[in-house]
């Protein structure tokens, strides 16, 4: 028989905003214990104000999360921008936390672009008019650079983000993080805290490899309080151009995201299937809505974006209504 494993298991984990964080039981052994039984994860008063000030403007904040890397998440991120900034009327925002592996300069087409400085802060750099783009990609002197840093410099950085990038008068912030429930995601969601985030989008693939992640990622949100949009299944099947027939190169052998919404009461924003062109557009810097709009991902991708629309238009309206 297997042993119980030893020290704290993140199911037990209390949350950074519990009166027990640092304190439980299930803390002892974990290295960030100190860090929440001082309260020092958490903003100071002045700097929350200060993120306050700096994000007013800001109308609706979206996470773009996921368990495990490599199921499309960046490439997600990147065409829910693009969709919601199809409406010139709007301003979109894409902010980039994925530190060690920013991809978003390569997929928006703006690799080898730098950040400039102005009085009011950094400058995001502009796919159109109405699309800025925040990341350490266009910090680095060749897209090859590693990053190597610790957590204490990442968190950093995410905080320099928020606080020195001019953003402007924004509807969507979308931020596209690093996969995982580490340093970047909690530093996030507690810098959010002093403004409104609207919820988190969190990607999968149909194969039981991806959904055991994307079942931790779920319960990251409940313990730190961030609503949850909904969760995209992306790969969802391949659709022959010529035949039309549909093969599942990923079988969803568990019953797939569809299954594991239903059994845990979060929404399934819909599927996309796979289409070859969706890389290539990427690699390309440019946008795959607009390359195939005949594409069933695309039609896909559009009903799943305007799912989105819907909810933040809702949540938008039912807070109004409490203040």
């Amino acid at each position: 028989m297997a042993e119980a494993p030893c020290g704290p298991q993140p199911e037990d984990c209390p949350g950074t905003n519990s009166a027990q964080a640092g304190r439980a039981a299930a803390c002892q052994g974990c290295p960030n214990q100190r860090l929440c039984a001082t309260g020092a994860a958490a903003p100071d008063p002045a700097e929350a104000a200060e993120l306050r000030e700096r994000l007013r403007s800001v109308k609706h904040t979206i996470l773009v999360l996921s368990g495990k890397g490599g199921v499309g998440k960046s490439t997600f991120s990147a065409l829910l921008a693009h969709g919601l900034a199809a409406d010139e009327a709007k301003q979109v925002a894409l902010l980039d936390i994925d530190i060690c592996g920013p991809s978003i300069p390569k997929m928006m087409g703006l690799e080898g672009e730098q950040v400039h400085q102005s009085g009011s802060g950094w400058s995001p750099v502009y796919v159109e008019e109405n699309l800025g783009v925040m990341s350490v990609g266009f910090l680095l002197s060749s897209p090859d650079d590693a990053v190597i840093w610790r957590g204490p410099k990442k968190n950093g950085l995410i905080k320099q983000f928020l606080r020195d990038v001019d953003w402007g008068e924004i509807d969507y912030l979308i931020v596209d993080t690093p996969p995982g429930t580490s340093d970047e995601h909690l530093s996030i969601v507690q810098y959010l805290s002093a403004t409104h985030i609207d919820g988190a989008v969190i990607i999968t693939t149909p194969q039981e490899v991806s959904l055991q992640d994307v079942r931790k990622e779920i319960n990251f949100c409940h313990k730190v309080k961030l609503p949850i949009i909904g969760v995209v299944e992306n790969m969802s099947g391949f659709i022959c151009p010529k035949c039309k027939n549909e093969s599942q190169i990923f079988p969803p052998t568990t019953g797939g995201a569809e299954k594991m919404c239903q059994n845990l009461n979060v929404s399934l924003l819909g599927k996309v299937p796979l289409d070859p062109q969706i890389g290539k557009s990427c690699d390309k810097g440019q946008s795959f809505l607009s390359e195939a709009p005949e594409s069933p991902a695309t039609l896909s991708y559009r009903n799943i974006i305007q799912r989105i629309q819907e909810y933040c238009d809702q949540h938008h309206f039912h807070e109004e209504k409490i203040i």
